[in-house]
C-alpha cells in the first residue's frame, strides 16, 4: 500500500521506521559513512510503500527550489529481502505521478547512482553531464520530461 505524507504527518514510529530502512541500505549495506539526516526531509514529500505496519519501499519528493531547480526524487529504497519483485519501479511510478499530478513542473531531476543507470533508463530518465562522486559512490545527474 502507498502513503503519501508531509515531514509533519509521520507519526514517530514511521519516521524511526524511514531512518531504519535508510540506514540498513545507504550505511550498512552499500557501506558507506554519510550524513543520511541531512535537514531535507522536512521540506520532502515522503511516499511510504508498507506491507502491513512494514515500510518495505520509500521515496521522498521535493519541490522546485527545495533540492534542484526542478522538482526531485531521491532515497529511493527497497527492503533487501523484497528487491525483484518490481517495487522499485512501482514506487518510482508512484512518485513521478505525484509530481504530475501535484507540482507544476516540466522535468524531474535526481542525483543517481551509476549502477541503478539501467533501472533508471526503462522508467524515461535520461543523463545529463558527467558522472560524479557523492558520499565516495559513482552518481549521474538524470532528468525525466513530464511534457
Amino acid at each position: 500500500m502507498t502513503i503519501i505524507k508531509t515531514f509533519s504527518e509521520i507519526s514517530t514510529h514511521e519516521l524511526y521506521k524511514i531512518l531504519r530502512l535508510r540506514s540498513e541500505v545507504f550505511v550498512v549495506e552499500q557501506d558507506c559513512v554519510y550524513q543520511d539526516m541531512d535537514n531535507k526531509d522536512q521540506k520532502a514529500i515522503h511516499l511510504l510503500y508498507k506491507q502491513e505496519e512494514e515500510i518495505i519501499g520509500y521515496t521522498r519528493i521535493f519541490k522546485s527550489g527545495d533540492y534542484y531547480e526542478n522538482p526531485s526524487i531521491g532515497r529511493v529504497v527497497i527492503l533487501k529481502s523484497e528487491r525483484g519483485k518490481d517495487l522499485g519501479k512501482k514506487i518510482m511510478i508512484e512518485s513521478i505521478k505525484y509530481i504530475k499530478e501535484n507540482l507544476e513542473a516540466k522535468k524531474i531531476e535526481l542525483s543517481a547512482q551509476k549502477y541503478l543507470d539501467k533501472f533508471y533508463r526503462d522508467l524515461g530518465f535520461y543523463v545529463s553531464g558527467e558522472e560524479y562522486l557523492e558520499d565516495g559512490i559513482p552518481h549521474q545527474r538524470m532528468f525525466f520530461d513530464l511534457v
